[in-house]
């Protein structure tokens, strides 16, 4: 039956109100289950059980409110204090440091209470040996853990250094879901250097929460893809952080940037640094004043104190302006910490440093192994990095004008049961930006960034040699007359680099860990448009080497996700991509960013029309009985359909009109 609504405009105001409340309410609601963070120190005896190498941690993983950035503790909503629902493990946040040593096997049983976000563990820099099953990232090697599921994460670690674990799902991690993982080495060759170890951890912070910044992000309201500029910045989780130190001491400094779009300059005044390792590879003791930080990255370096204990010292993350479109006229760029020789003195105010700023250049920093250039590679894989429109108006990002779609089968499960098809990039779709690799081959990554923005672009599974990175506005590299004649002897290797404006940058690695490994950019906007491509490397020997625990299988039957088949589902012709999940059609020729924001303004100009008619009597059909639904990112034909009484809307869906289903 049609139930139909009109009435005066002040009578519609009225139900526009009462409408509105209700929203308010049931946001409320939704939010209930969170509850004020603890701060206080994990007490791991609750967490954290250690035999015989095998450390296990049970995460709860669930809702808290947390305010790391109200540096005077009024919750002043309106200077933007209030607190906002974070993601905690065991009711605390921040999240517990995992700690191990080279060897040791990790067991992570984690819990999704959530209540309304499936959500997933990356233990960022890991390698994973023969382990890619454990890699954590949706649609690829996992499927997502719905609310209320357990999924267990098994994997031995093999390499010392500063990693960090965060979710790989829907942009979740900026909202909390992220802590550090170090990993001590019996045989470190820099401990008779220092005495003293210290973690500092630095990231961005948004007041709002990922979901509703990423529906506006990837939006026809946002044509020219400026990403949201965070509100604040913190270090070790905090604002104002103060780290006590003994005069005349070596410090070991380990260091995360575990933001989600900050790139940053860090210095320590009246200090200098002496880099050991960076993302998880000693290097050559190499001085500095200024290192260069992005999301994903880690540093280590000492820092000998003073004898003079007299005064305190400010530390400094400054935020790379350069990436930010449209930042706030109050907006505080600088992240200050102090080094507290003496709480009794003052925490100074930091000097005033002006741009341009001179960083260590990374690409000077040569391994302590001294490894050689890599051989001639056996297969070079050109990217380019582009940034475009496509029909919904949304701003999308692009590898060789194919931007990331997740598949219905996760790329392993397709890897798993595709037989001798597991070598043929077909199986695995168009949209997944697929690349298979020869086992123990030397492959090389042609890197051209058609952007005017820096990108830091990290690969799962591996660290890589940078053999060549261009200056910025250098355009690509083919027209650079480089030849390997000129790549670095002995370059430097991380698994997280940055590729500058409009440069350029040549990578290289051996593909001798089979597994499936995403190499993607690591500003978490540029996830969520699409900035990713797929390396399936020796697909066959995966197949040998490689089981799915139950575990694994049953959450995909819970969210109603194939586990058989290739990209598209079809599990009898894997050839056949009909079905598959796509991103909306390309604009046509001769739309321009300037039109498209002129036809978004045209559109709102007509919806305001609408709205305004609206008030003179409007009647809206609803069908009573009938049970709605919505999806989960990249799925379709039911795949990951949940009721809403199961799951916010607000968390982790996207727009349907954003995946489409190709025929």
């Amino acid at each position: 039956m049609d139930h139909g609504i009109s009435g005066s405009p002040s009578s519609l105001l009225w139900i526009f109100l009462l409408l509105f409340g209700l929203c308010l309410s049931s946001h409320a609601q939704q939010l209930g289950a969170a509850h004020v963070v603890d701060r206080k120190p994990h007490d791991p005896t609750l967490w954290h059980t250690h035999i015989d190498g095998t450390h296990i941690f049970n995460f709860n993983v669930s809702w808290v409110f947390a305010n790391p950035d109200d540096p005077d503790g009024d919750g002043d909503a309106a200077k933007g204090d209030a607190a906002k629902p974070v993601i905690g493990i065991n009711g605390k946040w921040p999240l517990p440091v995992i700690e191990v040593t080279v060897g040791d096997r990790i067991i992570v049983n984690l819990l999704n209470l959530l209540g309304g976000q499936p959500t997933s563990l990356h233990f960022h820099g890991i390698y994973l040996r023969n382990e890619t099953h454990m890699d954590g990232p949706v649609h690829v090697s996992q499927c997502p853990i719905p609310p209320g599921s357990s999924f267990t994460y098994n994997f031995t670690v093999t390499q010392p250094g500063i990693y960090w674990y965060h979710s790989h799902v829907h942009g979740q991690y900026p909202d909390g879901l992220r802590g550090p993982l170090i990993v001590h080495d019996p045989d470190n060759p820099f401990e008779d250097k220092y005495s003293e170890t210290q973690l500092l951890t630095v990231s961005d912070w948004y007041h709002d929460n990922m979901p509703e910044l990423i529906g506006w992000f990837m939006s026809k309201a946002n044509p020219t893809g400026a990403e949201p500029v965070p509100d604040s910045g913190l270090f070790n989780d905090a604002l104002n952080a103060t780290i006590a130190v003994k005069p005349k001491t070596t410090y070991r400094f380990d260091m995360i940037n575990m933001g989600a779009f900050a790139n940053v300059y860090i210095w320590f005044e009246g200090h200098s640094m002496t880099i050991i390792m960076i993302d998880g590879v000693y290097t050559q003791l190499v001085e500095t004043n200024m290192i260069y930080l992005t999301p994903g990255q880690r540093c280590s370096f000492l820092i000998t104190t003073k004898a003079d204990t007299s005064a305190n010292f400010p530390f400094i993350a400054s935020m790379d302006l350069n990436l930010f479109d449209n930042p706030s006229t109050n907006f505080e760029s600088n992240i200050t910490g102090w080094l507290v020789y003496d709480e009794k003195k003052a925490l100074p105010v930091p000097a005033d440093l002006y741009e341009p700023f001179s960083p260590v250049d990374d690409v000077r920093l040569a391994p302590l192994d001294n490894q050689a250039l890599l051989g001639e590679p056996d297969q070079v894989v050109q990217l380019d990095v582009m940034m475009d429109n496509l029909r919904d108006g949304a701003n999308y990002a692009f590898f060789n004008n194919v931007t990331y779609v997740p598949p219905k089968v996760p790329t392993l499960y397709t890897v798993m049961t595709s037989k001798d098809l597991a070598t043929n990039p077909t199986v695995y779709g168009t949209h997944t930006h697929t690349i298979v690799l020869k086992k123990n081959d030397i492959v090389e990554i042609v890197l051209n960034n058609f952007d005017p923005g820096t990108h830091p672009f990290h690969l799962h599974g591996h660290n890589f040699q940078v053999v060549w990175r261009s200056e910025p506005d250098a355009g690509p590299f083919q027209d650079s007359n480089i030849t390997s004649s000129d790549f670095a002897r002995v370059p430097m290797r991380r698994d997280t680099v940055v590729v500058h404006p409009n440069g350029n940058l040549v990578l290289r690695f051996k593909a001798d860990n089979p597994g499936v490994w995403l190499f993607h950019c690591h500003i978490e906007w540029h996830v969520q448009s699409g900035l990713m491509a797929t390396f399936v490397e020796a697909p066959l020997e995966i197949q040998q080497s490689l089981t799915i625990p139950p575990d694994h299988l049953e959450v995909c039957e819970k969210m109603k996700i194939p586990t058989e088949g290739n990209a598209a589902g079809n599990a009898t012709d894997f050839l056949n991509l009909d079905g598959e999940n796509a991103p909306p059609d390309r604009l046509p020729d001769g739309y321009t960013s300037s039109g498209i924001v002129a036809f978004v303004f045209s559109c709102l100009t007509g919806i305001l029309g609408v709205i305004t008619i609206a008030w003179y009597g409007f009647a809206e059909g609803v069908n009573e009985g009938e049970e709605k639904k919505v999806r989960i990112e990249g799925q379709q034909d039911g795949a990951g359909d949940v009721e809403l009484t199961d799951m916010r809307t607000d968390s982790t869906l996207v727009d349907e009109d954003r995946v489409n289903e190709r025929k």
